[in-house]
């Protein structure tokens, strides 16, 4: 049996997609799944299962939620360990302390890579973030009171914005806690 953390994308931002957290839990309870956890709303499900194809447990996760919740969501499926790694070669800027700064992860999920997402949205303004990539996910800075000013902050306005999804710092490493303490 294998521990996984599935990031549910768009799920209860704005008014859209609204899907209860505990209704998606009971779901994929209902669905064969073990040791199901949500955390906080934005669509962060950990869980255990003996499938061990990701393709084939990314497929079944979207197949539960259009049954059940009547809307596409795409879903991307990571281990602890591969969360961990992520977490492990963020670029020393990132989560540095700096309490001006907001740290995010950009999740790009396959088959889109996150050099496709670069060559879309471009380079980083250095007066106000930084973006570094690491395999299939970009790390995000920038200073909070400069979001709109910011290049990257216009991800939802390209056509990759439903190949993406995007956690903060803090909400990376608890998935990864959870994730790790019900092993």
């Amino acid at each position: 049996m294998e521990r996984y953390i599935a990031f549910l994308r768009g799920v209860n931002v704005g008014g859209n997609n609204k899907i209860s957290m505990p209704v998606l839990k009971e779901t994929f309870e209902e669905n064969g799944f073990l040791n199901v956890r949500t955390y906080i709303n934005s669509g962060n499900i950990i869980f255990s299962s003996d499938i061990q194809n990701k393709s084939k447990l990314t497929k079944q996760c979207e197949t539960i939620i259009v049954d059940k919740f009547n809307t596409y969501i795409s879903v991307l499926v990571l281990s602890p360990n591969e969360l961990s790694d992520i977490l492990s070669n963020a670029p020393d800027w990132w989560d540095s302390g700096d309490q001006e700064r907001y740290n995010s992860i950009i999740f790009v999920i396959p088959p889109t890579t996150a050099d496709e997402v670069y060559a879309v949205i471009g380079e980083a303004k250095p007066d106000y973030e930084q973006v570094e990539i690491y395999k299939n996910v970009i790390f995000w800075s920038f200073k909070r009171n400069y979001r709109s000013k910011t290049q990257w902050g216009k991800t939802g306005n390209t056509s990759f914005k439903n190949k993406i999804t995007v956690r903060n710092a803090n909400t990376a490493r608890k998935l990864l806690k959870l994730a790790e303490k019900s092993e």
